[in-house]
């Protein structure tokens, strides 16, 4: 548990910050350096093997395969449902508040496709290794107890660090997933596979209806819609735990490696020698950040400070335009096309003129 409440500071304190830096870079900063880090560095300190004690060891293509179509058919069996009814009862300033799409706005292409590959790569690896394989495998009982109130815990920790009340039911559910099957497989590869698939899945689909309706929300889609993809989604698990039934390779070894085989024969380095790579490195990739993007953090720090109420949907059509024309201007001075003068003073006209047009407001 110390290690979890380690990871959330660090995680709000250190990564949340580098995010308003840069989002694209943020991501894998945040994934590299705190959960790939802590992940690998507090086993090691505990005298394990870290491949070893976490089940990040090789393992047969079929079984993380398994868990990549079984991430898919969940998506749509109980995240995409859960999600829906979640977004419905929720009052709309909470919905816009946790609004997870913004982290696509403002983007170059090359940021979108980064993005896209730390939430379909970076995510899924390093968060498994730290909250399956550090984290659950931490504090799961040994054999014969139950390993049940582990993964319900280690499920409800993980959601919560994703600080988004709207979402915390579908990624509790997520967390039983990943969980289970680590606890099924002792492998943490079919859970980074299903980890991939809920979210390459729910990007993909995003980006596909931003592209074809700029105006689609979550709050949009159909009831119908929902049930009919659920039931595809249901569809899909029956059909692959079935398979499952008649083919138990997809399981893999089925149990993690023992304590014995796990633990570090070597001497453990000092606290020192063990920070100073993690350290040196994040120091490093921070300092080429403000090198290559120096306009773009410039201007995110700038916004970050200088807060925009988003408008309403029904906001009037000059308002709207004026935002459109605010983002092209945004984008003109972090290429150095336009001066970031004349983007600080039209973003604090905006901000004292749209204030009472703005979304909606918390009570």
């Amino acid at each position: 548990m110390a290690g979890a409440a380690l990871a959330l500071v660090l995680f709000i304190a250190v990564g949340g910050s580098v995010q308003f830096l840069n989002a694209a870079f943020g991501i894998w900063f945040t994934e590299v350096f705190i959960f790939l880090g802590l992940g690998w560095l507090l086993p090691r300190m505990g005298g394990w093997k870290p491949a070893l004690y976490t089940g990040l060891t090789p393992l047969p293509a079929l079984p993380t395969l398994f868990g990549f179509l079984l991430g898919v058919a969940n998506f749509f069996a109980l995240v995409v449902p859960i999600q829906f009814v979640a977004q419905k009862l929720a009052p709309e300033w909470l919905t816009e508040m946790f609004d997870g799409s913004r982290l696509f706005d403002q983007q170059t292409p090359v940021e979108l496709a980064v993005i896209l590959a730390g939430v379909t790569v970076a995510a899924p690896f390093c968060e498994e290794l730290f909250f399956r394989g550090v984290f659950q495998r931490g504090i799961t009982p040994r054999p014969p107890a139950s390993p049940v109130k582990a993964l319900v815990i280690s499920a409800v920790v993980f959601s919560a660090f994703h600080l988004d009340p709207v979402g915390f039911v579908a990624r509790v559910e997520l967390g039983l997933l990943f969980g289970w099957l680590y606890l099924r497989t002792g492998s943490l590869w079919p859970g980074i596979g299903a980890h991939a698939a809920n979210n390459l899945v729910s990007s993909v689909l995003f980006l596909a209806a931003k592209a074809m309706d700029q105006g689609a929300t979550d709050t949009d889609t159909s009831p119908l819609a929902v049930l009919s993809l659920a039931g595809l989604g249901w569809v899909g698990l029956l059909g692959l735990m079935t398979f499952a039934r008649h083919h138990a390779s997809v399981w893999g070894v089925g149990a993690p490696h023992s304590d014995e085989s796990a633990r570090e024969t070597r001497p453990v380095p000092s606290l020192p020698t063990l920070l100073f790579p993690w350290v040196a490195a994040a120091t490093v990739s921070l300092v080429l950040l403000g090198v290559v993007d120096r306009r773009g953090v410039s201007l995110n720090l700038f916004d970050v400070a200088n807060p925009l109420t988003p408008l309403k949907k029904d906001a009037e059509p000059g308002l709207q335009a004026e935002r459109e024309a605010l983002e092209e201007l945004r984008a003109a001075a972090r290429r150095g096309a336009a001066p970031m003068e004349a983007y600080h003073e039209e973003r604090l006209r905006q901000a004292r003129a749209h204030k009472s047009a703005g979304g909606p407001k918390q009570p």
